[in-house]
């Protein structure tokens, strides 16, 4: 039997966390150093990763990077890998929201939005394997949403790509799990962060979201720790492939 008390144990492991500058990935990023990983954070503002790395200390380092451009994918993968060596656990937070309505969406911000939000976990990921293969060991963290399942005014390019993120979980779980390399996806409900500035600056909205919940709230920073520590552990040595809603009960009802 495993004892219970190491199953949560990062000790020893690499995480790389896109999208580590602000919100969840930030928030991401300070639990897994927590747990006792090495993290390298990705974003694009290095004062904001300075920031982050500087709360962590020594376990953290970062690249100020564009995980969407596609070119440079193996120069960014080498640089990732340079601090702590190859990353055991990928984590994809970085994501963009045009808020674009349907009659208004432009070629360019669907582009970017999948790039970033659908093309950059892929192809980032599908780099790392070969490595966590090698070890037999590996975890794959995406980030759905509740426009995985759900349509939201302003929200087609985006919840495009939340629901490919759905399938491409269950296909990254269908390839690669046998080598030991689970793929899951946690889908966080409204929480405080710079891409949902728009809906807490409503109050109304804000209560109304809350009030959709099965909990009567919105999420909180911490709400996220335990399941993304489920999911990057050997805790979840036995779940791939699925998609694990963080959202108070928002989808339930």
């Amino acid at each position: 039997m495993t004892d219970p008390q190491h199953l949560f144990d990062l000790t020893g492991r690499v995480a790389c966390v896109t999208g580590a500058s602000s919100g969840l990935g930030r928030r991401a990023a300070v639990v897994l150093a927590a747990a006792g990983a090495r993290v390298v954070g990705v974003a694009r503002r290095p004062e904001a990763l300075q920031s982050l790395k500087n709360e962590i200390g020594p376990a953290a380092d970062f690249v100020a990077a564009d995980v969407a451009n596609r070119d440079a994918m193996a120069q960014l993968c080498k640089k990732i890998s340079t601090p702590f060596g190859a990353p055991d656990i990928v984590v994809h937070a970085a994501g963009i929201n045009t808020r674009e309505v349907a009659d208004n969406v432009t070629a360019d911000g669907w582009d970017k939005t999948l790039a970033l939000n659908l093309s950059a976990p892929f192809f980032l990921s599908q780099a790392f394997v070969p490595a966590m293969r090698e070890k037999g060991w590996g975890r794959i963290v995406n980030f759905a949403s509740l426009q995985t399942t759900r349509a939201f005014p302003g929200g087609i390019a985006y919840g495009a790509t939340k629901a490919g993120i759905g399938q491409l979980t269950r296909a990254m779980a269908e390839a690669w799990s046998k080598d030991g390399i689970t793929a899951n996806a946690i889908g966080p409900g409204f929480f405080p962060t710079e891409l949902t500035e728009a809906v807490f600056a409503d109050p109304d909205r804000a209560a109304r979201n809350a009030a959709q919940t099965c909990i009567n709230r919105n999420g909180r920073m911490e709400d996220i720790d335990g399941p993304l520590l489920f999911l990057c552990s050997e805790a979840s040595s036995y779940v791939t492939g699925q998609t694990l809603m963080v959202d108070g009960g928002f989808t339930a009802k």
